[in-house]
């Protein structure tokens, strides 16, 4: 009989499902896909429904299921919390208690209550591995490397906030751990709310704002002081203490201290949506650069304590792929492999994970090249036949290509004409990455496609950057990499022959002139700083968009496309074929490649009152 493990997050943010068969991944996904709903923190029922369909596993077959952290301990800390501050944050606490009464305190019942609506056993066991277990286990276990340091780094578990530990076999061994309220995550998220974005979804806002800060403003060195001096105390070993006069998120329903930060930095907190000017981007840089500080002692930390060559990485902060590049630059590990579902979502698949090794004592196999992650290319796909049902539904005009081959010149054609391609093809990915499956391509050799990108296609901030994804065994042509970066975690530098020269005014320019600089011979890739979030491509684990970026290669000398994920702003990425067509039909992208059909606007009805009516009909079938 094999040992299935269903490993479940939620109830905070990002809950996700995760499947596990004998030890081999075998297929995870988000509850936001399904319910459309971005940051989705239900329990996560169509997430556990579609992965055991795609698996072909009934509910009889599944052995345990584990959650990903301790809810008791956790609501140890938020009772001590409110203790130590008291009488601070009476308000957030009668806000929280009645929930955790309720719901949250009574996890097991409430998770045995939604297990059986979907027809689990009640006698099916259910365990806890800790936040910070699930994260580590998350990150080593389907790693390629036989033993490794372990950096995780996040908000909060249950006490923990970063951890490191070892990895060897099938066990692992927390090392030291920082606890709350002195939180790596807590600090950048703090500064992704004073800069008007939202905390627990807008912190690559504040990443991808940071390279339009003035290094050499005095505004800027001052922020780095104020932040070193006031804010946060960071020791040697990466282990900081927050100063929490300057902080309200242990006691109140907000961040910061808003009068003591305006005080501070002389700027107040920006609203959101409102216009962004060089202080906030100054502001977004500081942060970020003292943040690499902290990951980089951090790692040093873990080398000394482990003494491993190799690192692995979970936890939210591990999806800041700046410092991560930082880390492979520094040179201190001989190897770095980051969990691609970094975040809470990727506590599902940790938590399954820590059961079956750690729990039920399961042997574990690396070969120290190979992750098992499949290229996180793990959430459902769909065939053909469906996607013709719903295209003939709606009247859509489509042309099928059978041949993959043919399918990928054509696709490839759209994208050298400077068009904007849909790209829906395979399983969906696993974590806050489109990676191939449900991406937006176009040409990154167009210096006008990152705007066209941002205004008419995602209807998002000007600034965001892209990522190129680039052909494996062409990577080095273009990018300062040595090694593939299959999850597009790693920031890295452009090779020195691809840059432009800037002018001089470039530091002084305000954050729209130096947005339409171009920089580079790919500059809708290109950050300010000439660096890019990069994705290899590899031919065998990533098959169908090596085919596509091979096609655009052959046709025009350039292995490198844009590669953005497949939504529009404030909503997940696309899960079906419906949630793709919806979304190309109301933005102005110019094609979608539905697995073996291809769709061209110019060739189809407007989106009238009447179709969307119909589509959302046909969606709440």
């Amino acid at each position: 009989m094999k040992e299935i493990i269903l490993g479940i997050s939620a109830y905070y943010h990002d809950s996700a499902a995760a499947l596990i068969s004998d030890g081999e991944v075998i297929a995870a996904a988000q509850e936001e896909r399904f319910t459309r709903m971005k940051n989705d923190s239900d329990f996560p029922k169509n997430a556990i429904k579609a992965i055991l369909k795609s698996s072909g596993i009934s509910v009889a077959e599944v052995t345990a299921v584990a959650f990903y952290e301790k809810p008791y301990i956790k609501f140890e800390r938020l009772l001590e919390t409110y203790h130590t501050f008291a009488p601070k944050g009476l308000t957030s606490y009668l806000s929280a208690m009645p929930v955790w009464i309720k719901e949250k305190l009574f996890m097991k019942k409430t998770l045995y209550k939604e297990l059986e609506a979907l027809g689990f056993s009640k006698e099916i066991p259910l365990l806890f591995p800790e936040h910070h277990l699930s994260h580590a286990a998350s990150a080593f276990f389907p790693s390629p490397f036989q033993e490794s340091a372990i950096l995780t780094l996040d908000g909060v578990g249950e006490w923990a906030t970063s951890t490191i530990a070892y990895g060897t076999a099938n066990s692992i061994e927390i090392k030291k751990e920082l606890e709350f309220p002195h939180s790596i995550g807590l600090l950048y998220s703090a500064f992704t709310y004073y800069c008007g974005f939202k905390v627990n979804d807008g912190e690559y806002k504040l990443m991808g704002l940071a390279p339009y800060g003035n290094p050499d403003d005095p505004l800027t060195k001052s922020y780095i002081d104020k932040i070193l001096s006031k804010l946060v105390d960071i020791r040697d070993d990466g282990s900081i203490l927050l100063n929490m006069h300057y902080f309200d998120f242990a006691t109140k329903l907000t961040m910061t201290n808003d009068k003591k930060w305006h005080t501070l930095f002389g700027i107040p907190r920006r609203e959101p949506e409102s216009d962004l000017t060089i202080e906030y981007a100054n502001l977004a840089y500081a942060i970020q650069k003292v943040t690499e500080m902290i990951i980089l002692r951090l790692a040093e930390t873990a080398k000394i304590i482990t003494n491993s060559k190799n690192l692995v990485l979970a936890g939210g902060v591990a999806l800041n792929s700046v410092a991560n590049g930082l880390i492979k630059k520094a040179n201190i590990f001989e190897n770095i492999w980051i969990q691609p579902a970094a975040g809470d979502a990727g506590g599902a698949l940790g938590a399954a994970l820590a059961v079956h090794h750690i729990y039920y004592e399961n042997d574990r196999t690396a070969d120290n090249k190979n992750d098992k992650m499949k290229a996180a290319l793990l959430g459902p796909s769909f065939h053909n036949y469906e996607i013709k049902e719903m295209l003939d539904k709606f009247g859509v005009t489509y042309h099928f290509i059978e041949n993959n081959v043919d399918l990928f010149d054509k696709a490839a054609d759209v994208i050298a004409d400077g068009d904007v391609l849909g790209w829906f093809k395979g399983r969906m990915e696993y974590g806050p990455r489109a990676l191939g499956s449900r991406s937006i391509v176009a040409d990154a050799r167009n210096p006008e496609m990152q705007y066209k990108l941002n205004m008419k296609i995602k209807f998002r901030e000007g600034f965001r950057p892209f990522a190129p994804a680039v052909l494996e065994e062409e990577s080095h042509k273009f990018f300062d990499l040595d090694v593939p970066s299959p999850y597009m975690l790693l920031v890295v530098p452009l090779n020195e022959n691809l840059r432009y020269p800037q002018p001089e005014y470039v530091d002084f320019a305000d954050l729209n002139g130096r947005l339409n600089l171009i920089r580079s011979e790919i500059p809708a890739v290109t950050h300010l700083d000439y660096s890019a979030r990069i994705q290899t491509v590899n031919k065998d684990d990533n098959p169908n968009f090596y085919g596509l970026i091979h096609s655009f290669y052959k046709k025009t000398g350039c292995p490198v496309v844009i590669n953005t994920s497949f939504n529009v702003r404030s909503e997940p990425i696309v899960c079906s074929p419906l949630d793709a067509y919806k979304c190309f039909m109301k933005t102005e992208m110019d094609c979608l490649v539905l697995e073996n059909y291809i769709i061209y606007k110019s060739e189809q009805k407007l989106m009238t009152d009447e179709l969307f009516r119909k589509l959302m009909s046909f969606e709440n079938k």
